[in-house]
């Protein structure tokens, strides 16, 4: 899927320079330096076009500048054809390019709401409620730190105090921990800002299909069972497809990542994980990526917790992975039956720096069962 939306992001860029470049050129400071020559302004404002696709990418990342310029470009379409339309309406063009101010103006203010709402971390709560005699639970979850994107390991302490401050039974993480391209040096301070965490049952983890790194240990200076061995340093217990009993009325199950099965390493089935659990009691799942609800609700599992789908990114395709069957669910609660499921749009970002339509979090649920 991600090489379709890379490959889709270069094409839309190279589009994006075209026409952009003939917007640009419609500007009066342009055709005056062109004197009126319509391919001399075509080329100074495509190259007005590359400059920002540079100066963007030097700043934000490549990924990032193909997103400013797709946006300009779809926002520019929409104010040229507004242009016409009040044009038409009022039976005269208009003496200035205002729908080229517009859409710059825009799409500054656009994605500039993309980046605060990417970079601040909010809180979301939920209540999953069950007729179960479990008393009440509070959990603190989030996933896709993806340390290094939008803060560092130094300053993810400060989203642990915020979940510190929420009075936790138990923190959960549910994958995608660290990145390929975040250091071991982050890695380290990361899993001891999560060692500072004072829970009543402890803080678990669950892997992502970023956490063991795509290209090997060499790249990142580390491997997943160098990440595991700082993260049990700092008293996170790392579920690899395990069942634990916490408070003897709740199951813990942290699933391997789908990524296993890929990978050709099969993970657990839902079924296999679930044999000779005691129904009575609450089992929350921990899998990184919301895909096997059929399975999981079938399993009889009450709580299922995910992340991965990062809010689904950007509106309005922001459901892609639910249309194109990888995913289940892009974000929120559902609940199938006696199950409930919540994705997480994630507490920061993997390359992309922009979030439209969601939002950066972490979440908090309270369990409430019977006394």
């Amino acid at each position: 899927m991600w090489a379709l939306i890379f490959s889709g992001l270069i094409l839309a860029s190279i589009i994006g320079i075209i026409y952009l470049g003939s917007r640009f050129a419609k500007f009066s400071v342009v055709q005056k330096a062109a004197k009126g020559k319509k391919i001399i302004g075509f080329i100074i404002g495509a190259a007005g076009v590359v400059l920002i696709l540079f100066v963007t990418g030097k700043a934000f990342g490549t990924i990032n500048a193909e997103i400013i310029i797709l946006h300009l470009m779809v926002i520019w379409l929409i104010c040229d054809r507004v242009s016409l339309a009040v044009e038409k309406k009022r039976k005269k063009k208009f003496a200035k390019y205002y729908a080229g101010v517009f859409a710059v103006v825009i799409t500054v203010v656009y994605l500039a709401c993309g980046w605060y709402l990417d970079h601040h971390v909010w809180r979301t709560e939920y209540i999953a409620e069950t007729d179960k005699p479990v008393g009440g639970l509070r959990i603190v979850q989030f996933a896709d730190s993806h340390i290094g994107s939008t803060f560092d390991g130094d300053e993810f302490l400060k989203h642990v105090k915020s979940m510190q401050a929420e009075n936790p039974d138990i923190v959960v993480v549910t994958g995608d921990f660290v990145d390929d391209d975040t250091t071991k040096e982050n890695m380290i301070a990361a899993c001891e800002a999560l060692g500072t965490l004072d829970t009543t049952y402890g803080v678990y983890y669950a892997f992502g299909n970023h956490d063991k790194g795509y290209y090997g240990p060499e790249y990142r200076g580390y491997s997943g069972s160098d990440l595991i061995e700082e993260l049990e340093k700092n008293n996170v217990k790392v579920l690899q497809d395990e069942t634990v009993l916490i408070g003897d009325k709740f199951y813990l199950i942290g699933r391997q990542d789908r990524s296993e099965d890929q990978r050709g390493a099969l993970r657990a089935s839902m079924e296999e994980l679930t044999a000779g659990l005691d129904p009575d009691k609450y089992s929350i799942v921990l899998d990184h990526q919301p895909y096997e609800y059929d399975e999981q609700e079938a399993s009889g599992v009450d709580l299922v917790l995910s992340g991965h789908t990062h809010g689904g990114q950007f509106f309005p395709i922001n459901h892609v992975g639910e249309w194109m069957g990888v995913d289940a669910k892009t974000y929120g609660l559902e609940k199938r039956g006696n199950t409930t499921f919540i994705v997480t749009s994630g507490i920061s970002d993997w390359a992309l720096q922009f979030k439209i339509g969601c939002k950066s979090e972490y979440v908090v649920v309270d369990v409430k069962g019977k006394a």
